[in-house]
């Protein structure tokens, strides 16, 4: 499978333009990227920018520190989808799991999850995991494991630390199956892109994304 595929050709600086997201969205239909992640504000262009294409629209929830209240995030869940959002990648509350706060995460993701119900929209939970502990991975491990979300993903790109191949180990030791990873954060070249997808990421978020299809090998994405 080609590396596009895999990728999340994403955009979410503060001060993002119209031409930027048109050049993103061009680049996605060009390469072959799963989705465009683009910021909220730009999902109804994105999406008219991707039509007829494979394509899908992510957006963000919560971004970039995740300690904004659950009804907050719910309301930002409403309006995405509204706007046609296929894909939504939210931010936990990670002071909650710093503190170890299990009952305030579970009341979070049962109201995201209520809030998505039959939507068909992908939920990627953002966890930030070069600010964590292995423990406190592995506690996002059994609490989200029991929801229905489609991703457990490693940071925002805000962070000092983004993905690491040991982060994308330990999630996919302590998740079933069914629950995919999704790397981001500091993914620049397709080196180490193959080594988060070698030890069990399934996406990627990436603003590097040409760059790295372009520096894969002849029939492993390159181009």
């Amino acid at each position: 499978m080609h590396i596009a595929s895999f990728i999340d050709h994403t955009i979410l600086k503060p001060d993002t333009t119209s031409a930027e997201i048109s050049k993103l969205c061009a680049e996605a239909v060009q390469y072959g990227f799963a989705s465009v992640c683009v910021p909220p504000y730009f999902i109804a262009q994105a999406k008219k920018e991707v039509a007829g294409s494979a394509v899908k629209v992510a957006t963000v929830i919560g971004f970039p520190f995740g300690y904004s209240h659950h009804l907050a995030k719910v309301a930002e869940v409403k309006e995405a989808l509204a706007a046609g959002a296929n894909e939504l990648d939210m931010v936990v509350n990670i002071a909650a799991v710093v503190a170890g706060d299990r009952a305030t995460l579970e009341a979070e993701i049962a109201a995201i999850t209520g809030a998505i119900g039959s939507s068909g929209a992908a939920l990627k939970l953002i966890l930030e995991t070069g600010i964590l502990t292995n423990d406190q991975i592995v506690a996002c491990c059994e609490i989200y494991r029991k929801y229905p979300v489609q991703f457990l993903k490693t940071s925002t790109g805000y962070a000092a630390k983004g993905a690491s191949v040991e982060a994308v180990r330990l999630m996919r030791q302590n998740l079933p199956e069914q629950i995919q990873i999704k790397a981001s954060g500091g993914i620049r070249d397709f080196t180490f892109a193959q080594q988060l997808i070698d030890a069990g990421a399934t996406r990627l978020g990436c603003s590097a994304s040409v760059a790295i299809v372009q520096g894969a090998p002849a029939g492993e994405g390159g181009y």
